[in-house]
């Protein structure tokens, strides 16, 4: 009795232990300064957040089809300082369009190489993470980019501005979330990216075209990529060429604490956000707690091992796996 007690225990230790620490990060928080639950600290949290969020909705779909993007950071500096230099020399409008396109090509060339060519996922964005960045400097000439008429423009509203008292970013990431949810969660295409990620071969047997899969897969998260960088950029109308620098390791935090699976074929949307809110909220924590900002990537690094290993645990029933 006391051994499957103590089985039960671990096997829901390894499948959420990663809650029971945020509830405790959430009560030792509070206990510390009273201003962590406060509603205007929590409406910042989730709009500081967005950003990032809106980077781990389309990486989510990316990872349940069993592979990795670690461009997605040097992705976004480009898409931030393309739509900022196109700004005020093709408008606004024009820029935006611009900027996606061209994100989206990026995106294409990853995922051609991954879906078609069958490149390791993990090789091609690590090459891709260090040729956008030099894509990034080239294209700025290693400048930061401005808007020169930051009152004249109506392009700050989408990081600035609100609709009924919601931040803009909050509503694009939340909205983005919903939409995709649906897509992953009812639509014939959601299901397709769990079984190419469950067992790629079984589903290139069923009649499933994975080369297709994976190639939308990354496609849809350049274009998730491209929206973060629109937000950022409308954020301060300005932005550095490194503005996205080490973001992917973010990401992938936040998609593995919401329980998606490194090895593929499991995760939601809805899990992806539960797993931003609480990387959000505890690097808000350790700021209000008096850390300095540089504590949070040591806290980062911490989370992603602890992610890892819980999400290995729980595949193999138990937190500790006695050596053979």
């Amino acid at each position: 009795m006391a051994t499957m007690s103590k089985g039960r225990i671990g096997e829901f230790m390894a499948r959420q232990g990663i809650l029971v620490a945020f509830v405790l990060f959430i009560i030792g928080f509070t206990l510390a300064n009273q201003r962590f639950v406060d509603p205007d600290n929590i409406l910042g949290v989730i709009r500081s957040s967005a950003i990032l969020g809106v980077m781990a909705l389309g990486v989510t779909f990316v990872v349940i089809s069993g592979n990795l993007d670690l461009s997605v950071g040097s992705m976004m500096s480009f898409s931030t300082i393309v739509v900022l230099d196109l700004h005020d020399t093709l408008g606004p409008l024009l820029a935006i369009v611009a900027m996606f396109a061209l994100t989206l090509c990026l995106g294409a060339i990853i995922g051609f190489l991954v879906g078609y060519l069958k490149l390791n996922s993990l090789i091609v964005t690590l090459g891709m993470l260090s040729a956008i960045h030099g894509l990034t400097l080239t294209w700025s000439g290693g400048q930061n980019m401005d808007i020169a008429d930051k009152e004249g423009t109506w392009f700050s509203v989408f990081g600035q501005g609100s609709a009924l008292g919601i931040p803009v970013p909050i509503l694009l990431f939340l909205g983005l979330a919903a939409l995709l949810g649906i897509v992953l969660a009812k639509t014939p295409f959601g299901r397709k990216v769990y079984a190419v990620g469950g067992n790629g071969t079984a589903a290139t047997f069923s009649g499933i075209h994975r080369a297709r899969v994976v190639f939308l897969c990354y496609l849809m998260s350049s274009f998730c990529v491209a929206t973060a960088g629109l937000i950022q950029a409308s954020r301060s109308l300005g932005s550095q060429n490194t503005v996205g620098q080490g973001l992917e390791l973010e990401v992938l935090a936040a998609i593995i604490l919401g329980g998606a699976s490194l090895l593929g074929g499991s995760g939601t949307i809805f899990k992806t956000v539960i797993g931003v809110l609480i990387l959000g909220f505890i690097q808000n924590g350790l700021l209000l707690v008096g850390l300095q900002f540089y504590v949070q990537y040591v806290v980062t690094w911490v989370i992603i091992i602890l992610a890892v290993w819980l999400d290995i645990a729980a595949k193999r029933g138990k937190l500790w796996s006695p050596i053979a």
